[in-house]
């Protein structure tokens, strides 16, 4: 089936007959199209979108997109340009594979924004993108990752080393778990930048990189990690599109869906009382064993053998490590212990970001409404940036998803300013402030939800 489609005497496509529902591009994409039409094909099986008002049919591929099926998907009838330029940092190179799928443009009289998004801040925040981009905020810094890389390393050998100058006192191995643990979570933001931006200019470098980090450093997969958190990106804090709030009925977040639950009587768990038991199955758990079992799943039903060669040289080279000190039973122990620190310090600084803010179904904002609604920022402090992995800016990763961390700092007064021209809240907050309010809102869901239960 083809290309434009069939017309009509006055040269129109004819409805019903535009595009087809293949993946094989519009032979010319010469045929027109409304809003309307487009975003009748959002179905799993018919699904197009429009970057700078020109119309694709990705039905087939979307089977094919290396950022995975899902994350594409999302955006399925509807404008992906934001998306689009915000996740390619070479677009010019991505189009390559855009063309043989154009079918067709907006028609003339067709805004180019789509669901009544605000055209002007959409073209402000486009402005903005210029600027940065011009400035060459977007081009990272090869010495700073190196560095960083080289701090993780450090760590690592000096738990080991005072194991073998030392010895193996309570104390000691207390320690070396912290130093491991730090190690790991700062290898986990540094496998986070390697998956979001080109450190070096040969990007294959960067993917042996990642793989590097999360697989040897970490024991995980990075085609896992990738396919599910370019989904929380694309559409951060929205059920059933960013998996990071599916909380599999353990929790209700936001104000809607514990009203929800509420109203159709779900009591999966006594959530009202989930300010309680986060602290048991939360921090705790989420990597563990939540995370572990879906890496497991993922490698093995995608056949993923690459990235499950890499997880095996991690616990390959740790236990040739420490089997000499602590034995089978007690390296299990040991890495158990460390991925229970680990957790805790993942789930608090992923968490105080975008737990307490808005959750809700699809409400196709535009790109910045969309990120400033889910996210947050932790005030700066040296210990804030290194804590967090520079996560404390996550309106401004969030906004700009390929920006190296370093230069967070020098487009946040611009990502401020143009909030406020606009009326759009940007939300800063301290550590302990961020903190607090993870436990507040999980409350205050639990408490509507109860409420609804009761009386609804």
């Amino acid at each position: 089936m083809g290309g434009g489609g069939q017309q009509t005497e006055s040269g129109e496509p004819a409805k019903g007959d535009r595009g087809g529902l293949g993946g094989g591009g519009g032979r010319g994409g010469s045929a027109v199209y409304t809003w309307e039409e487009v975003q009748r094909h959002s179905h799993r099986g018919d699904q197009w979108l429009v970057i700078d008002r020109k119309v694709y049919n990705v039905t087939q591929w979307v089977k094919r997109h290396p950022g995975g099926i899902r994350v594409i998907s999302h955006f399925a009838g509807e404008d992906a340009t934001e998306a689009f330029s915000a996740f390619h940092p070479d677009p010019n190179f991505v189009r390559k594979f855009l063309k043989p799928l154009l079918i067709g443009a907006l028609a003339p009289t067709e805004p180019s924004q789509d669901q009544g998004k605000n055209a002007a801040l959409v073209q402000d925040f486009q402005a903005l993108r210029d600027r940065v981009e011009r400035e060459g905020l977007l081009r990272a810094r090869p010495l700073f990752f190196s560095l960083y890389l080289g701090h993780i390393l450090l760590l690592e050998a000096l738990a080991l080393g005072l194991l073998w100058v030392w010895g193996t006192s309570w104390s000691l191995t207390l320690l070396c778990s912290l130093m491991l643990a730090t190690s790991q979570s700062q290898a986990g933001w540094l496998q986070h930048d390697f998956g979001h931006l080109s450190v070096f200019k040969k990007s294959s470098w960067n993917h042996i990189l990642q793989k590097f980090v999360i697989g040897h450093l970490k024991g995980a997969s990075a085609n896992w990690w990738n396919h599910r958190h370019f989904q929380h990106h694309a559409k951060p804090n929205v059920f059933s599109k960013d998996p990071d709030i599916n909380s599999l009925h353990v929790f209700v977040l936001g104000d809607k869906q514990p009203v929800e639950y509420g109203i159709k009587k779900l009591k999966y768990m006594p959530y009202h009382h989930q300010h309680k038991y986060f602290f048991l199955i939360g921090p705790p758990l989420l990597i563990p064993v939540y995370f572990h079992i879906q890496i497991l799943r993922a490698m093995f039903l995608r056949r993923d053998w690459v990235d499950l060669a890499w997880s095996m040289t991690f616990y390959l080279r740790f236990f040739c490590c420490y089997y000499p000190f602590f034995g089978l039973f007690g390296s299990v122990a040991m890495i158990s212990f460390v991925r229970f620190l680990e957790s805790h310090w993942f789930v608090w600084v992923t968490q105080m970001n975008h737990l307490p803010m808005e959750m809700d179904h699809e409400r196709h904002r535009d790109w910045l409404t969309m990120q400033l609604s889910a996210t947050c920022n932790i005030e700066q402090s040296p210990f804030n940036d290194w804590f967090s992995g520079h996560l404390n800016f996550q309106i401004e990763h969030h906004l700009f998803p390929t920006m190296p961390r370093h230069n967070y700092h020098l487009v946040a007064p611009l990502v401020r300013a143009l909030c406020e021209k606009h009326g759009v809240p940007y939300q800063v907050k301290t550590m302990q402030q961020g903190l607090t309010d993870v436990v507040r809102s999980l409350k205050k869901s639990g408490d509507l939800w109860l409420d609804a239960y009761l009386h609804k």
